[in-house]
C-alpha cells in the first residue's frame, strides 16, 4: 500500500495524515482548515500559500496532485467530481459516502477544467 503521511506539528499538537484522504484546504485567515474524507476538519497555523510551499516540501514531486484554486482552496485533483461554470460550483467526491460542493469562480474553474483535461487526472 503506497500511502504517504503528511505530519502537522505545532507546539500543542501533532496531526498525522494520509494525503490521499485529503479533500482540500480552504483559506481561513492565518489559518487553513484541512478538510478529510471522512469529514474531519482541522484547524492549521499556516496560511494558503503557506501550505502550497508545505505541500510541495514534504511531497515533493507528489504534491501535483494537489491544486491551487483561487485565493481560498488548494484541492486534491482525485477528487473533483464535477465542474459547473455556469453555477460556479465544484463537487468534490470519493464516490461513496463523501461529497463537498465549493463556491469558486468561474475563472478558477475553467482553469481548473483546462488543468484536468490536460493532466488526465
Amino acid at each position: 500500500m503506497n500511502t504517504d503521511i503528511i505530519l502537522f506539528n505545532s507546539r500543542d499538537e501533532l496531526l498525522r495524515v494520509d494525503t490521499e484522504k485529503i479533500v482540500y484546504f480552504e483559506a481561513c485567515g492565518n489559518y487553513t482548515t484541512l478538510v478529510t474524507a471522512n469529514k474531519l476538519k482541522y484547524a492549521l497555523h499556516v496560511n494558503l500559500s503557506g501550505m502550497e510551499r508545505l505541500l510541495e516540501q514534504r511531497l515533493k514531486e507528489r504534491s501535483s496532485v494537489f491544486a491551487r484554486i483561487g485565493k481560498s482552496y488548494i484541492i486534491n485533483l482525485r477528487y473533483v467530481t464535477q465542474i459547473n461554470l455556469l453555477k460556479h460550483k465544484l463537487i468534490l467526491s470519493d464516490f461513496n459516502q463523501c461529497a463537498y460542493m465549493l463556491d469558486i469562480s468561474k475563472e478558477a474553474l475553467k482553469n481548473l477544467k483546462n488543468t484536468i483535461i490536460k493532466l488526465n487526472v
